[in-house]
């Protein structure tokens, strides 16, 4: 029978010892969550379970995160590792879906968007600021002064006809710059 201790020396096995997935380990601040089927690393004050993602979340997101049902369940997008059950924290982006922690710090050295649906995975608002400024200091070539095109924002989902721009074209509805072409290009006469 697994337990905490030998019975015959008292030994302990482990600081903690969970008596439903029989996990022995150092305190780590575990608890046993009964909705994931697991034991989590700590302290069980600091979490919640989310029923709808089916996973327990920091205390900080209780009301501020998208939930996306069963979104624990998937793999992780970038190293396709399941996340329920891995030691490696997740984290939720403002999306909604989840990635290693570890995946997500590499992911922003390369990049800014989700690898799901491409919603920015951060707050952009002070780089979409920046980029504004160069947009305005940098005059395009003639042939492409009139030139409109169709974009899609990656962020808001908005399609919107902009004036093309090299260094990026602004949505006109969430003015994030994590748009797309999503059509032909327009001369216009003026």
């Amino acid at each position: 029978q697994a337990q905490q201790s030998c019975e015959a020396c008292h030994n302990l096995f482990g600081e903690y010892y969970c008596n439903i997935c029989h996990l022995f380990d150092r305190d780590k601040k575990q608890y046993h969550c009964s909705e994931c089927g697991i034991c989590r690393i700590g302290p069980k004050e600091d979490f919640f379970h989310c029923s709808k993602c089916n996973l327990c979340l920091n205390l900080s997101l209780l009301g501020k995160h998208k939930c996306i049902e069963n979104v624990s369940r998937q793999d992780c997008p970038i190293c396709l590792e399941d996340i329920h059950t891995s030691r490696v924290g997740a984290h939720v982006l403002p999306c909604g879906h989840l990635l290693h922690r570890t995946c997500y710090e590499d992911m922003l050295k390369e990049g800014y968007r989700c690898p799901l649906c491409m919603h920015s995975a951060l707050d952009m608002t002070r780089y979409w600021r920046e980029l504004d400024d160069e947009v305005a200091q940098t005059p395009m070539p003639t042939e492409y002064q009139n030139m409109m095109v169709e974009i899609l924002c990656n962020d808001c989902n908005a399609r919107s006809t902009v004036q093309f721009h090299l260094l990026g074209m602004k949505c006109t509805n969430c003015e994030s710059y994590n748009t797309a072409q999503d059509g032909k290009c327009r001369l216009t006469l003026e």
